[in-house]
């Protein structure tokens, strides 16, 4: 049971991001911009973190400095920049572009950490396995419409946004063993939200008065803040902790397949075969990597 629970929280935590889309819709509908819900729902979990952290006496320090422009990294690459990109980039292109694009992490993953660390490496059948999940993937995205409209300044956000979480799986990789994982994550609330004072000044109105009258767009945000950012952030980062980098971001595949079947339970969408078809390639992808890196 030791083994399966990270790759159960590391699943988990992909179905609550995949259903993050309708609540960021809404919000965006009521007149907020993506930095704004951004900064309001790191803002939420910074708090919340932060609260934990004094009462529970973590360190508010890294070791080095070296650490702590680590900790700024990964503050930048997993939160400001990477939401930023990615929202950005479907007021430009498509969001089946989008999607695909921001979909194709776990491979740009698995390349930047074999340059690094040899034994995170894929061998040629782990390589198939997740070119596999990444086939099935676009055939989920795109749903049996194979058209694309190319964009360049949205797709080349998306691809950005895409960067952004390989140097975040990258820069983790290289501290994950040396520190707290809610010392981590509080850290990347912090550095995320640091990041966003150059967009304050020229920005500087959050929109607050938005939420007036308005409940459902108050639990809309405190879903965002509370369960999406801060919950999930520490049991994203515990699972790369036990499962590595590569096998926990490969789960990323399953994104829009949650996405998409959330969208079937709640709005009534509907599911083609190509949706099935897709589904069983990531898992059969991702189950050639997870059984080969077993057998190393």
């Amino acid at each position: 049971m030791k083994r399966l629970l990270p790759h159960i929280v590391a699943f988990l935590v992909v179905c609550i991001w995949g259903t993050t889309f309708v609540y960021t819709k809404l919000l965006l509908l009521a007149g907020f911009t993506a930095a704004q819900i951004f900064m309001l729902r790191f803002a939420i979990a910074y708090v919340l973190l932060l609260g934990y952290c004094i009462a529970k006496g973590i360190r508010w320090r890294a070791d080095s400095w070296r650490d702590e422009l680590v900790m700024v990294a990964l503050g930048i690459f997993g939160g400001s920049l990477y939401f930023l990109t990615e929202n950005t980039a479907m007021n430009y292109t498509t969001t089946t572009n989008t999607s695909i694009i921001v979909s194709m992490c776990p491979l740009f993953t698995s390349a930047f950490i074999g340059l690094f660390y040899k034994s995170e490496r894929l061998n040629r059948w782990q390589t198939v396995g997740t070119l596999m999940a990444a086939s099935g993937t676009i055939a989920v995205i795109m749903n049996g419409h194979f058209v694309l409209h190319l964009s360049p300044l949205g797709d080349s956000l998306a691809f950005c946004a895409c960067l952004c979480w390989a140097f975040y799986s990258l820069f983790i990789t290289s501290v994950k063993d040396r520190y707290n994982i809610v010392f981590i994550t509080r850290k990347v609330f912090f550095y995320g939200l640091l990041s966003m004072i150059p967009y304050l000044i020229v920005h500087p109105e959050l929109n607050i008065h938005l939420l007036e009258g308005h409940p459902e767009l108050v639990w809309n945000l405190l879903f965002l803040g509370c369960i999406a950012s801060m919950l999930c952030f520490v049991a994203w980062n515990w699972a790369l902790k036990r499962i590595g980098s590569i096998v926990a971001t490969n789960y990323a595949y399953l994104n829009p397949v949650t996405t998409i079947f959330f969208a079937w339970m709640i709005l009534s969408e509907h599911i083609t075969i190509w949706f099935i078809l897709g589904t069983i390639l990531i898992l059969s992808g991702m189950g050639i990597v997870e059984k080969l890196r077993k057998k190393e």
